[in-house]
This record gives C-alpha cells, sequence and structure tokens, in this order.
C-alpha cells in the first residue's frame, strides 16, 4: 500500500492524558544528560519561578511521539512502520513542562510529498495542559517530518 496523499490536512484528536511526574522527569533529564538542577530538584525549581520540576525541552516528545503513533497506526494512512525514516523534529515552546502537568496532544497532518516510491510527511503536534475541566494552556507545538521509504529503497 502506498502512503494516502488524502492524509493532508487530516487532524487527529487528543487522546489520552499523560501526567507528568517527577520521576519520570528525573529519567527522562538523566537519560538526555541533561543536567541542570531544576530537572532533579524541587526548590531549586521553585527559586526560579516554577511551580515544580521542570522537564528539559525535548520532554515534549513523549507526548508528540502518542499523538504521532494515531497516524502511523491508521489503516487508512497507508503507512508501513519498518520503511519509516526519522527526518526532522523542531520544538516551539509557550511555556515550561512541570511535573504536575496534564498533557495531551492534537496531531495535524501539514504535508504529504511523494518522493521516489516513498513519502515525507509533516506533522504538527499540539500540546496542551488540561487546567480544569474544559479549559487547556498551550504548552508546546512540535514539527516532525518523516520519510516513508518506498519498495526497494
Amino acid at each position: 500500500m502506498s502512503i494516502n496523499p488524502d492524509l493532508q490536512g487530516r487532524s487527529y484528536p487528543a487522546a489520552e492524558v499523560y501526567d507528568v511526574g517527577r520521576e519520570k522527569i528525573r529519567e527522562f533529564a538523566k537519560a538526555v544528560k541533561a543536567d541542570n538542577p531544576a530537572h532533579f530538584d524541587v526548590e531549586t525549581a521553585r527559586a526560579l519561578g516554577h511551580s515544580d520540576l521542570v522537564a528539559p525541552p525535548t520532554f515534549a516528545i513523549i507526548v508528540a511521539q502518542r499523538a504521532d503513533a494515531q497516524l502511523v497506526e491508521d489503516p487508512e494512512s497507508g503507512i508501513d512502520f519498518s520503511r519509516v525514516v526519522h527526518a526532522d523534529q523542531r520544538f516551539t515552546h509557550h511555556r515550561a513542562i512541570v511535573a504536575g502537568d496534564r498533557l495531551v496532544a492534537e496531531l495535524h497532518v501539514d504535508g504529504v510529498r511523494a518522493m521516489g516510491g516513498g513519502a515525507m510527511i509533516t506533522t504538527r503536534s499540539e500540546i496542551f495542559a488540561l487546567t480544569g475541566t474544559d479549559d487547556r494552556e498551550k504548552v508546546a507545538t512540535t514539527t516532525s517530518s518523516i520519510l516513508v521509504r518506498g519498495e526497494g529503497q
């Protein structure tokens, strides 16, 4: 199956909530070798004006990849994940992610471009923190490009 060109313009609604915990931040910071004390010590983070531990900037990828999974798992997409090569990732932060955040992400397919037997797909995840019953605050926007290799590539 080839990549569905009608994916462009498609959106996937926010799915499951991701609860940001202190240990998740600490573990991620250790894994990416982010050594800022605000990732590990609550008092340091509070002294910097945050309500709790601050996640490293790339922490947003955890939530964005959960949103990306909706596209990859969509049977109409034509994406064979074994043929995917990650091409680009960008982050725009509207505010820091902190422990205690309850995050959701909406996925938007911004581009589908045929390339040989494959396609380059550009997506955008809008990440929000749930702040009340129906309220949410924009936290980050991630943009990702993947190359789906065609047969024989």
